[in-house]
């Protein structure tokens, strides 16, 4: 145990060493096997100082997540909160935005849906984009591509009506389930096949599975607002807390949300 804790702390030590390293030459090879052997000795003699530089080496690389998921928003944000054939609930015009990616087959997915709708009831402010994220299996995709397609033919509140119907409903989701809720919201099922299969759909889906890694999203439900990502069914009030703080850096940044 004590060997497997060794080495990513010494990968950390110098790691933290690293600028104090590079203002001096390189050590020739002698030089760094007696500087790894001093090093070595340390770190048995004292190893507290093993959790001190994980610790520390955790904190940049946390730093740097910060860093560069702030230039992917900066880069992305207009594929994130206006993408072409996005649904789009609540206010249009809304003054803060609440990005969800999402699986029908999520049972977190499933247990938040509550909490979306009381969200959109609530306030009449908000702006809610859906992102079908399908990583749950062949299912989650099939009915990912029947939403999506839908999506080019009803209004906002027919889609909403869809959603709550396949979110919300019992069992796996699949193709066959999309299709059978979408003949009951009255779609027109011979364009909705025709859609299935059209540029539209693949380029949205493939714009979403972009946007994730970009963002470095791997789970479901996850949410964005304003330029935090908040990952999992945190809770309503959570949720209301991270829109409040959205709602002041939007005001000074109108094209942040």
């Amino acid at each position: 145990m004590f060997k497997r804790l060794i080495a990513p702390a010494f990968v950390a030590l110098l790691a933290v060493s690293a600028p104090v390293l590079a203002q001096s030459a390189p050590p020739t090879a002698e030089e760094r096997a007696r500087i790894e052997s001093v090093i070595r000795d340390y770190l048995l003699k004292n190893p507290e100082i093993l959790q001190e530089a994980l610790v520390e080496l955790e904190k940049r690389q946390a730093q740097a997540e910060d860093r560069a998921r702030a230039a992917a928003f900066s880069a992305n944000r207009d594929a994130l909160y206006r993408a072409p054939n996005q649904v789009v609930l609540g206010n249009p015009q809304g003054d803060v935005t609440l990005v969800e990616f999402f699986d029908y087959n999520c049972g977190f997915c499933k247990r938040a849906l509550p909490e979306t709708l009381e969200l959109l009831r609530s306030d009449p402010r908000l702006r809610i984009v859906l992102k079908d994220f399908p990583v749950l299996g062949q299912g989650s995709m099939e009915a990912a591509q029947v939403a999506v397609a839908l999506k080019l033919q009803i209004s906002a509140p027919k889609y909403l009506e869809f959603h709550q119907k396949l979110l919300g409903g019992r069992g796996q989701a699949n193709g066959a389930r999309a299709l059978e809720v979408a003949r009951e919201v009255g779609a027109d099922m011979a364009r909705l096949q025709r859609d299935m299969q059209s540029p539209q759909v693949r380029d949205t889906l493939a714009e979403n599975m972009r946007l994730a890694e970009t963002l470095r999203i791997n789970g479901t439900p996850t949410y964005v607002v304003g330029d935090e990502v908040v990952v999992g069914a945190v809770g309503l009030e959570k949720l209301r807390e991270n829109l409040a703080r959205a709602r002041v850096a939007c005001a000074g940044q109108p094209n942040m949300c």
